[in-house]
């Protein structure tokens, strides 16, 4: 019967029309006097038969005109069917969503630049010296841009005032899920639509001041260029909620996890970190910038750090640099107050039973368990997948 039924159209059909008017059998059976109930079971069990004998295509043409009759004749008919069917599709076609989104995979949006540079967050810019724009930027062509975009994360951005003036108003982008569509902005009167834009794009091109507290007060002649930047991003991802389900965290995965019952962070969020301290571990930050767990140094050959000690030892730490610097204590850190729990290199923390230790690769800005301690078990919901 399998292998007949992949070779076979008439089976297949045949097939799935004893399963449907089966389906519809159980939605109705409460409703279905005796006789309907037992007109459209002998009807199922004459086109079952003659699938499990072996019958040949006219007589299951056949049998499928006599389940139809019977469907018809017994069988209530739903009001508005094909309005009734498109509402179903469109719900399962959610639930599968939501299933995937919560058991295996789910989209998330990096909020910080804490994980660069091995991934490129929600970075605030540098506040531009004048216009944040690049003149000389080679602004690639559609298909290049398209490319780079998608796999290089990418985008070049080049807008051109249309009349003179000053930008007078900006307005907040149209989303779709984690994404933007369209960004619109008014220069000289006029409005202007930037496309697919960057969160900060206003900031990184120097219109707005840093944190979006006002505009520029910059003139731009008709033609002028008022966008012409690179952005290098990358700060959407997959989030694999499917592998932790059947082992534990490992030293060195980028894991996802809320910040519920961490008290120094807000409630109703979700960071990404790198994973340094397990549960009952002693862990220590030398002024070598390298962390000792139980005394032992982590170091390039450590699984998953090969990247994060990297850095030069005869380099100093340069806050605002896009590099790997290891990890820095409180003591040899160039921003006052970043690691309170690892003060210098002789504090060791212990890290709860039932805890984690999460740091960032960014590690002179990154707020992470040097700052807020540890972070419960039960708050890491994936790893960082794609």
């Amino acid at each position: 019967m399998n292998f007949r039924w992949f070779i076979s159209k008439t089976i297949r059909q045949a097939t799935e029309m004893r399963r449907q008017v089966q389906k519809l059998l159980h939605h109705q059976r409460d409703l279905l006097s005796t006789p309907a109930v037992t007109g459209l079971e002998q009807a199922m069990a004459s086109i079952e038969n003659a699938l499990a004998n072996g019958a040949n295509r006219d007589s299951l043409a056949k049998e499928m005109t006599a389940l139809e009759q019977a469907a018809n004749k017994w069988l209530k008919p739903y009001p508005n069917a094909s309005i009734r069917e498109n509402i179903e599709v469109f719900l399962v076609a959610i639930a599968v969503a939501v299933g995937i989104r919560t058991f295996f995979l789910q989209p998330f949006k990096i909020p910080t630049g804490s994980m660069q540079p091995t991934l490129f967050g929600v970075m605030p810019p540098p506040v531009p010296e004048g216009p944040g724009n690049d003149s000389d930027l080679v602004i690639p062509n559609r298909i290049e841009r398209f490319l780079t975009f998608w796999f290089r994360g990418t985008s070049y951005y080049h807008e051109t005032a249309k009349a003179g003036g000053r930008i007078e108003a900006i307005k907040p982008p149209i989303k779709f899920l984690l994404f933007n569509l369209k960004q619109e902005y008014q220069l000289g009167g006029v409005w202007h639509t930037i496309w697919f834009p960057d969160d900060l794009i206003f900031e990184r091109a120097g219109l707005v001041t840093r944190g979006g507290g006002g505009l520029t007060a910059r003139q731009f002649n008709a033609g002028d260029d008022v966008i012409r930047i690179k952005v290098m991003s990358g700060d959407h991802l997959f989030v694999d909620r499917l592998t932790y389900n059947f082992r534990k965290p490992t030293r060195g995965e980028i894991i996802v996890f809320a910040t519920a019952k961490i008290f120094q962070l807000p409630q109703d969020q979700f960071y990404i970190k790198r994973l340094v301290g397990l549960g009952g571990e002693r862990i220590s930050i030398g002024n070598d910038q390298h962390v000792r767990v139980n005394g032992t140094a982590l170091d390039a050959s450590t699984p998953r750090f090969e990247n994060v000690y990297t850095f030069n030892p005869a380099r100093p730490p340069v806050h605002g640099a896009d590099v790997y610097y290891g990890h820095v204590n409180g003591a040899n850190s160039v921003r006052s107050g970043l690691a309170p729990n690892f003060s210098n290199e002789t504090t060791e923390y212990q890290v709860p039973i039932d805890g984690y230790l999460a740091f960032g690769d960014n590690t002179l800005s990154s707020s992470d368990s040097r700052t807020w301690g540890p972070l419960p078990q039960e708050n890491v919901i994936g790893k960082s997948l794609f």
